[in-house]
């Protein structure tokens, strides 16, 4: 196997997973921008709708992208590597018709179970909120099940080293929402424009499923839509499906934890915590899931004797932890130091004001504890799946939400009373308690894989470099952000982040920063 020419691709490929994210981001910020606009914060059909998408959400999860990429990944790039399409595609269409039949009977019970589950998951909810919930996860449910199949595509599309399309995908998805939120935001009262906005995610799901189809069906050649699971390769995916898909359930419902507790605090606590999830989410999509996007192909390629698949991975796996780490710490910092100016900047107009910024910005300081931890354990987590290993991940999940869900009522109910403090901050001791979770879940991974393949990590060299370029960058852009107030919120952003940006890169290039050099090398080549 080429080693340096590789590296190059997948670096390249990296780089389009960003990109393709990057625009899929941006466009969602602008979505929810304009949600924020038309709802505010402080507002019950807010609050239904936020909580409401995170039920059939959690079936996009369970069988979307992540399960995905752990199971039928590495089978199917596997097959792809050795020569043979035929087979190939025969597996990609067992799996589409496998996913189609359970997706279909699971969206018919969810709508019908509707009620029993708001009453789980937002049961801090009642009268009209409890029912307008209930409403709009009955509409989302079928979208649910097409954004599932489009991660179906997601896997082809990756496997071939397609990744811009699919990771741009979900900009359909953004647009027919921002359409619906600009056409009828306005112009009917707020619990009317959820129900309609829950339809135009609908129709924005059947768009970013339609985008990637006529690609992959000239991709994956024999493609047969059949469900055949006599094949051994389709058995292979359906047994590493089973422990991946209780190991994401176990995650989500880390994720429905938070909803949950949130839901019986005061109104906006819900929506706040939906803000900067969105805000917690970019650095990493951009950087966590666009290094181990790109890897998992590639690790799941190495061929050679059990010494050699093992220290392929170690090399790939310790180049992607240093790209990852560069751009995590200062996001990390920025989110401590700076996120009232970044929430402002995204959010602030309408009925979002500058004090619901304010409220953001300690929510997602809570998220940023765990940020480097959690993005860091999605690359290992990939290194697991590439060694066929779904189980390990799934032990050190169980672990996590456990703690997730202990220190997170403590830190989100009666910690704000024995303090004295008002119960609605209780949503940033959530986010906080989480990110320790993420950190024992991070050191088990690490652990156990280092047992297997040998020692991998970042040196703590690097990490103090990072972090202390971050903070005296934090400092630079503070300082800035007391020399301009905060009179117009987009420019104040503008005028804070970009010296935050530029400070940074240039401390981290003055250290040497081998992982800077390479991200201006990359900008230098795209202005060429």
């Amino acid at each position: 196997m080429g080693e340096a020419p590789k590296r190059e691709s997948t670096g390249r490929h990296a780089f389009l997973v960003g990109a393709g994210i990057l625009l899929s981001r941006i466009v969602g910020l602008v979505r929810q921008y304009v949600f924020s606009h038309y709802f505010g914060l402080r507002s019950d059909a807010a609050d239904a709708f936020n909580q409401a998408f995170r039920i059939p959400n959690f079936l996009q999860t369970l069988f979307g992208e992540g399960v995905l990429s752990a199971s039928f990944i590495p089978v199917y790039a596997r097959l792809l590597a050795q020569g043979d399409e035929e087979e190939a595609g025969r597996v990609a269409g067992a799996v589409a018709a496998i996913l189609a039949s359970v997706t279909s009977v699971i969206v018919l019970a969810g709508v019908l179970a509707t009620p029993l589950f708001v009453d789980v998951i937002a049961w801090g909810f009642h009268g009209a909120k409890r029912e307008l919930t209930i409403h709009i996860v009955r509409i989302l449910f079928p979208g649910a099940g097409l954004l599932v199949m489009s991660a179906w595509c997601l896997g082809i599309l990756n496997s071939h080293r397609k990744f811009f399309l699919s990771y741009t995908a979900p900009v359909a998805w953004n647009v027919a929402m921002i359409a619906t939120l600009v056409g009828f935001g306005g112009r009917v009262e707020e619990s009317s424009l959820a129900l309609t906005l829950a339809w135009g995610s609908v129709a924005g799901s059947a768009l970013q499923f339609g985008v990637q189809l006529p690609v992959v069906l000239r991709l994956a050649r024999g493609l047969r839509l059949r469900m055949a699971t006599e094949l051994p390769d389709v058995r292979e995916i359906v047994r590493n499906f089973i422990p991946v898909f209780i190991s994401r359930g176990v995650v989500q419902i880390s994720a429905f934890v938070d909803g949950m507790l949130a839901s019986p605090l005061p109104t906006g606590a819900v929506t706040g915590l939906q803000n900067a999830q969105t805000l917690y989410t970019l650095p990493v999509s951009l950087f966590g899931m666009a290094v181990s996007a790109a890897e998992l192909p590639a690790m799941s390629s190495a061929l050679g004797d059990e010494a050699q698949v093992a220290g392929y991975l170690r090399q790939r796996l310790n180049a992607g932890l240093r790209n990852i780490a560069f751009f995590i710490v200062p996001s990390a910092m920025a989110f401590l130091a700076l996120g009232d100016v970044i929430a402002a900047g995204l959010f602030q107009s309408g009925k979002f004001e500058a004090t619901d910024a304010v409220y953001v910005w300690g929510i997602v300081a809570g998220s940023a504890v765990g940020l480097l931890a959690s993005t860091l354990g999605r690359l290992y987590s990939s290194t697991y799946y590439a060694l066929r290993d779904t189980r390990t991940p799934l032990r050190f999940a169980v672990i996590r939400v456990a703690l997730t869900t202990a220190l997170g009522y403590v830190c989100a109910i009666p910690l704000p009373l024995w303090l004295g403090i008002n119960p609605r901050w209780g949503v940033a001791g959530l986010t906080a308690s989480a990110g320790v979770a993420g950190w024992v879940e991070f050191a088990l991974l690490r652990r156990s894989l280092n047992r297997r393949i040998g020692a991998t990590g970042l040196p703590a060299a690097l990490l103090a470099k990072l972090w202390g370029s971050a903070a005296v960058a934090a400092g630079v852009a503070w300082a800035v952000k007391l020399a301009v107030g905060q009179h117009n919120p987009k420019l104040t952003a503008a005028a804070v982040l970009a010296p935050y940006g530029l400070v940074y890169f240039g401390i981290t290039y003055l250290l040497r920063v081998e992982e800077c050099a390479g991200a201006l090398g990359r900008l230098a080549r795209l202005r060429r």
